[in-house]
């Protein structure tokens, strides 16, 4: 049984049925001719005016089943780098009857409405929705949802291709010449432009400073910035951006300059404590000969205290002691 959301339910015409045929004849033939795959969920009705004025793009199909997967939230990352007619469907489960379950969508946190198909079989629903991306603000995140007892979501981010720069920092000299890299994988960017953070400021690299930077790989999937006559003033996060028809994406790498005495530093230190180290050793050697080559001099100087004291203990033993004789009282 097949329940339409935003839109109610036409009468059996046959213009009806003829219509819907054709639509589904032409929703198969862009699948064959385009992708030559199979989808696990049975084939809904599009919007054939979308896929005739689209019909040049290419038609990018994506699902999510939180029959399969029974946590309250699903998602699924797409990397899209160029327009294309965007096909999404959702399938779930339901414990009860499957029209008292609410099906909606979002993009982001926004409410979309009558944009959205919706079919039942048994107690499984599956719900699709067809639309185009072309530009920068139709990319984002997409959701269904099932309200239940319990709310269920099935979210489809939607992001440019990554970029991959170096992601420890590229150590270099002053003097010295180096050269950054950003790569991306399986695709290939509009443009590439490469920009220096000042703070949370990104600023543009004047490129045409010949002297001081060269970049290269401007149309290929890296891009190479060559930076030359390194000061300590160079140093910090360089930015690479690839631009790409439907955004920008973004990574950057860190430079260090350092200047030559950094790497000697360490050799300066040990060297010093080395020299400090011989010296205190040696003024122990000198010491401890010192003290071995005069042991007696303290038993010396005792001796000379010793013989100082008898000598006045002679000299005050030898001095004559006279007995004072008082005159006898008349």
């Amino acid at each position: 049984m097949s329940v339409s959301a935003g839109r109610k339910c036409r009468k059996s015409t046959p213009t009806y049925y003829l219509r819907t045929i054709h639509d589904l004849a032409h929703q198969l033939f862009l699948r064959t001719v385009a992708f030559m795959t199979l989808s696990p969920f049975p084939s809904l009705p599009v919007r054939e005016d979308m896929l005739v004025r689209y019909s040049n793009l290419s038609l990018q199909s994506h699902n999510v089943s939180l029959t399969e997967h029974p946590s309250a939230v699903v998602e699924k990352n797409i990397t899209l780098q160029r327009p294309s007619n965007v096909e999404l469907t959702c399938q779930f489960t339901a414990s009860g009857d499957p029209r008292s379950v609410n099906v909606t969508w979002r993009k982001d946190d926004e409410l979309l409405e009558n944009d959205y198909l919706i079919s039942a079989t048994g107690n499984t629903l599956y719900t699709q929705y067809l639309f185009t991306i072309i530009n920068s603000k139709q990319m984002g995140s997409y959701s269904c949802f099932f309200q239940e007892e319990k709310e269920y979501r099935g979210t489809f981010n939607f992001k440019v291709p990554e970029l991959h720069g170096k992601n420890k920092p590229l150590i270099t000299y002053v003097g010295d010449s180096t050269v950054l890299i950003c790569k991306c994988k399986d695709c290939f960017p509009l443009n590439w432009t490469w920009h220096r953070g000042n703070g949370s400021v990104q600023v543009p690299l004047d490129v045409q400073m010949n002297d001081k930077y060269a970049v290269s790989g401007a149309d290929a999937n890296e891009t190479r910035l060559k930076i030359m006559h390194l000061s300590e003033e160079d140093q910090g996060a360089y930015w690479c951006r690839a631009v790409f028809p439907l955004g920008e994406s973004g990574d950057h790498v860190h430079v260090v300059v350092l200047s030559y005495l950094v790497p000697l530093k360490p050799f300066l230190a040990i060297a010093a404590e080395v020299v400090v180290l011989v010296a205190i050793i040696l003024l122990c050697e000198m010491y401890t000969k010192k003290k071995k080559s005069h042991p007696d001099d303290g038993k010396e100087f005792e001796q000379i205290e010793q013989l100082k004291s008898d000598d006045s203990n002679g000299i005050e033993n030898n001095v004559p002691r006279y007995r004072k004789h008082e005159p006898v009282g008349q």
